[in-house]
């Protein structure tokens, strides 16, 4: 008997018509259109939306959601009433003819307004370290610590505020660029620029006791505490909460304007459920709600830059403003820059 053989591509074609190439995967056969087909919203508002029906079948019931919230359906208007803004995935959760499926789409959602603007009164001016590349500030009673960067010239310091005497400086080996600080319980965390590494130190006598490896974060920038957890910004549009035990980045929030998602978020200081934050190589410090990574407001430090003592070395670009602390007895805020000779006391108010 002889054998014909098939040709491969034959074969494959006839295999595909052998499964049935009209059958579409359930999740195709619905898509979601929002109202003048946005691809971003703002928190809180509703906007019109429906389901396209692709292949007509009897739809039973639609639940949408996002980040596991289910979201109202009033009139055929969604209510982005979620507690968290940033790339976002919509999802329907289709019932039809005794299946459910889940269809999803990308979104963006925005801050529910524009940000505040804030201004400043200098209140004092004390001495600072000329050398200090600032990238961590923050106050533990009455003693200012301080964490700088560049390596070589990167550490950890404690000292006077009112006449610059330091007390204790811990220098980090030069092949480590120090950034953010923070202090929590009987511990202060530092973190390092790229090299996907943060230390951790006694308060008492400030002796190294751990490191700690980054997660999903790139590098290290910022560093504050609400008390219980860590924040931590990498020069992305996240900010990182942090186990502090066990230094996992456990959530994050993603930081946004009425008009779009922000990035290079620097140093970071925690403030009665606000995080204020430094922008990296600008005269402004923004005002995010920690819960939802909302800019509520931001204060312009322009001009404060034109007090300090400029070097021959002094590049504009790099000697920014940089290092927030907030003082909880004076209840006023202090801020300096990279290779800065003075600290500002400053009194914020609404523009």
């Amino acid at each position: 008997m002889k054998i014909i053989g098939i040709p491969l591509t034959l074969l494959i074609v006839l295999l595909f018509f052998a499964c049935g190439s009209g059958n579409q995967k359930p999740s195709s056969l619905f898509t979601i259109e929002l109202e003048g087909n946005a691809k971003e919203v703002r928190q809180n508002d509703a906007l019109g939306v429906s389901l396209k029906n692709i292949k007509n079948k009897e739809i039973e019931s639609v639940i949408y959601s996002i980040d596991g919230n289910e979201l109202p359906l009033v009139n055929d208007q969604l209510e982005f009433s979620i507690p968290k803004l940033g790339n976002k995935i919509l999802k329907a959760s289709v019932t039809y003819e005794g299946n459910t499926v889940e269809v999803t789409k990308n979104l963006k959602v925005l801050a529910s307004k524009a940000p505040d603007i804030y201004t400043y009164t200098i209140l004092n001016e004390f001495p600072h370290d000329p050398n200090a590349y600032t990238q961590g500030l923050e106050f533990y009673k009455d003693t200012l610590y301080e964490g700088t960067g560049k390596n070589g010239r990167s550490f950890l310091r404690k000292f006077d505020y009112k006449t610059g005497k330091v007390y204790q400086q811990i220098d980090l080996d030069e092949t480590y660029f120090g950034e953010g600080i923070t202090i929590l319980g009987n511990k202060i965390y530092q973190l390092t620029w790229r090299s996907g590494m943060g230390f951790i130190y006694d308060l008492k006598d400030m002796k190294k006791l751990d490191n700690f490896q980054y997660g999903k974060s790139r590098e290290g920038w910022g560093l504050a505490n609400d008390g219980e957890k860590l924040y931590k910004s990498d020069g992305t549009d996240k900010i990182w909460i942090l186990n502090p035990e066990t230094l996992v980045e456990e959530d994050h929030i993603e930081i946004a304007t009425n008009k779009s998602l922000f990035a290079d978020t620097n140093e970071l200081e925690y403030v009665d459920g606000k995080i204020y934050a430094n922008v990296y190589q600008k005269p402004g410090v923004m005002i995010i709600d920690a819960k939802s990574g909302a800019i509520e407001g931001v204060i312009n430090f322009g001009g404060l830059s034109d007090k300090v003592t400029k070097t021959e070395n002094w590049v504009d670009t790099e000697n920014v403003l940089n290092g927030i602390a907030y003082h909880p007895e004076r209840k006023t805020f202090f801020v300096t820059g990279k290779d800065w000779d003075k600290l500002f006391e400053v009194q914020i108010q609404k523009k």
